[in-house]
């Protein structure tokens, strides 16, 4: 079997949960190739591969504009298998919304979505989750990779829930497409900014430019916060977001329970359901194995 892994990661998450699942690919036999959207070469034949999978970070209960502009690039194609791969900060039902417009535009090329999966990782906007809690969403990511990967080989489809009036709501929080490109050009930094260009260097849509050492910000935001999350001097101000701004990689190891979560009752029965069902997933899995092997 052949699968080419197609994703756009803002501020690494999401890339964190491809290479795990192509880990998880690998190890079953499959030959993968993974492309890195923002890189816009792309160069592929789909027609040699068996699966396509495609991978995000939700924005605003929807895909990246970036992924939809990568979705509509395709050449059309008749029954080709996809599947998606999303990312979140929390883990809302109403994040299902955010495949819907990837959907329809895959679908009308003829591309059959067979499989969806969605993994709770920590915020790049909004707070700062706890390390605490970076670490129980990682932990949990990297048991079910696994299992998501063994259902999609053996063929067993696997769609996420629909929501009511999706739809609706999905196109309503679009408007992040639109916004994220009228509030980029109100980003700004501060005295901190040493000017060393990380910036404008790692910026995906090449929207940062420097100009008489000067940050120029222009109209092409779409909002990932990796120019204001991997800033060293922390000095990158998101404009109308700033109080939700979030600086600094995570530490994905430390699981110490001592630590002080201030936003420990932020969405605590959705965190709850979606770890406890995650465990239960897990374990039902091992059994099943263990049975097998018996």
């Amino acid at each position: 079997m052949k699968v080419l892994l197609c994703y756009f990661s803002g501020t690494g998450n999401t890339k964190m949960i491809v290479n795990k699942f192509n880990e998880s690919l690998v190890s079953n036999g499959v030959e993968t190739y993974i492309y890195k959207i923002e890189d816009n070469c792309f160069n592929y034949n789909i027609e040699e591969f068996d699966l396509i999978g495609i991978a995000y970070p939700i924005h605003a209960f929807n895909a990246p504009s970036i992924i939809l502009d990568f979705a509509n690039s395709l050449i059309s194609v008749k029954d080709k298998k996809v599947f998606i791969l999303k990312t979140s900060g929390e883990p809302l039902k109403l994040n299902n919304i955010s495949s819907l417009k990837l959907v329809k535009i895959l679908e009308k090329k003829g591309y059959k979505i067979t499989n969806e999966y969605h993994y709770c990782m920590p915020y790049n906007i909004l707070f700062r989750h706890s390390d605490n809690m970076v670490y129980k969403m990682w932990n949990t990511a990297i048991k079910v990779i696994p299992i998501d990967c063994s259902e999609l080989l053996s063929g067993k489809d696997a769609l996420l829930d629909k929501v009511f009036m999706g739809s609706f709501i999905a196109w309503l929080f679009r408007i992040e497409h639109w916004g994220g490109r009228f509030n980029g050009k109100k980003y700004s930094v501060t005295n901190d900014c040493i000017k060393c260009g990380k910036c404008s260097k790692i910026c995906p849509v090449n929207n940062i430019k420097i100009e008489n050492e000067q940050l120029i910000f222009g109209n092409k935001c779409i909002m990932c916060m990796r120019c204001s999350f991997l800033c060293n001097k922390n000095a990158i101000k998101i404009g109308l977001f700033n109080k939700w701004k979030v600086n600094g990689p995570y530490n994905f190891d430390n699981k110490s329970e001592n630590e002080v979560d201030k936003h420990r009752n932020f969405c605590k029965k959705s965190y709850e359901t979606y770890l406890k069902k995650s465990n239960e997933k897990i374990i039902s899995f091992k059994n099943k194995t263990i049975k097998i092997e018996n």
